[in-house]
Parts: structure tokens; C-alpha cells; sequence
């Protein structure tokens, strides 16, 4: 990076994620971004506290260059945060490209120096690739909700079928084999006959 950018970058840094923390917060129902806004703990608002710690440490990996798995842990805890609420894909990550516009805004004129512009437009090119990182992270996150929920629902069946005594235990002389899934089963289909 060009260090007259991340000299610039740095100075207004405190600026930059103060904005970026408010906007991201906005992208809530309205209730919701007050109650993020206005609780501070981090026990009372752990969402907030997560918000405003990710991006703190997402951008401050971003100016200084960091190894990129260490920028992609630092945003993943707010990616899993937006995963489980009902955002859209794009909403989830929306907020990665807002960084871009509240940079130019605090730059103001200066952006439009000729060094500093290249050297934004790169900057901003490793922005993008973010976001790109953030959509994975998402859908990584999507697959383990969905496959929770798969797991959940088999074992709720389970034992719907046990309650029922419709449920044939596996036989015990095979050789148990270590999984972290439910043992399998069979279910009993003949019908139980009723004396009146």
C-alpha cells in the first residue's frame, strides 16, 4: 500500500470506523439499530460489541497489510452473526462495500490526488476481494444452519418413532463404528392389532 494513503487512512482511522460501525447498524429494523446503538456492554448487546470489534479489527488488518486469512477471521464473526438473522446473501454482505464510499467521503478532495487515487483504487480492489470472502463465509455458515437443522429434524423423528414403538434397534453383534450422527434405524411397519 502506499504509505502516504495509509498515512492518510491511518490519521482518519478512528472517523472511518466510527461511520462504518453506524452504517452497518442502520442496516437493522429500526428497533433493532436503536437497542445496538444505544447499549454499550458487551453482555447486555454482544451483537453490537461484535459489530464494533470486527470492524475495528477488519480494517485496521486491511491498512497494515495483514495475511488474509487474518482479515477473514477477524470479519467472520460478523458474517456468522448476519448468517443467522434474515438477512439475503447480499444484505448479510453489503456492509463490506460501504467501507469503499465512507473512505472517499473522509478523504474528501484528497482522493482525487492522482497518487492517492491509484493507490485508492487498489486499496478499494482489496475491498472487493473482501466482500468476494464474505459471500463464502456466508454460504459456509448457510450449510452448517441447514445441516443443523437436517440433524435436528432427523432426531426429533427418531424419537417421535421411538415414543410410538415403531423403532427396530440396530443389531449390537456388528461392529460399532464412531460417527457423530444418530445410530441408524429401522421402522417397524407392521401394524400392532387392536382387541375391542
Amino acid at each position: 500500500m502506499d504509505k502516504t494513503l495509509r498515512s492518510l487512512l491511518t490519521e482518519k482511522q478512528s472517523a472511518i470506523i466510527e461511520k462504518w460501525c453506524r452504517e452497518i447498524i442502520n442496516t437493522y429494523p429500526k428497533e433493532t439499530a436503536r437497542f445496538l446503538k444505544e447499549k454499550r456492554d458487551e453482555f447486555a448487546n454482544p451483537i453490537g460489541n461484535t459489530i464494533s470489534q470486527g470492524i475495528e479489527q477488519t480494517f485496521t488488518a486491511l491498512i497494515q497489510e495483514s495475511e488474509e486469512n487474518e482479515v477473514h477471521l477477524f470479519l467472520k464473526d460478523m458474517i456468522k452473526v448476519r448468517a443467522v438473522q434474515s438477512f439475503t446473501a447480499s444484505q448479510a454482505v453489503s456492509f463490506v462495500f460501504l467501507l469503499k464510499r465512507i473512505i472517499r467521503e473522509e478523504l474528501g478532495k484528497v482522493a482525487e490526488e492522482e497518487r492517492i487515487a491509484k493507490a485508492l483504487l487498489d486499496f478499494e480492489t482489496q475491498i472487493d476481494q473482501l466482500a468476494l470472502a464474505s459471500f463464502d463465509i456466508y454460504s459456509e455458515c448457510r450449510d452448517k444452519l441447514a445441516d443443523l437443522k437436517t440433524m435436528e429434524i432427523r432426531n426429533q423423528t427418531y424419537r417421535l418413532l421411538q415414543q410410538a414403538n415403531l423403532v427396530t434397534p440396530r443389531d449390537h453383534t456388528e461392529p460399532e463404528e464412531p460417527h457423530s450422527e444418530p445410530e441408524p434405524f429401522l421402522v417397524n411397519t407392521k401394524r400392532k392389532e387392536v382387541v375391542t
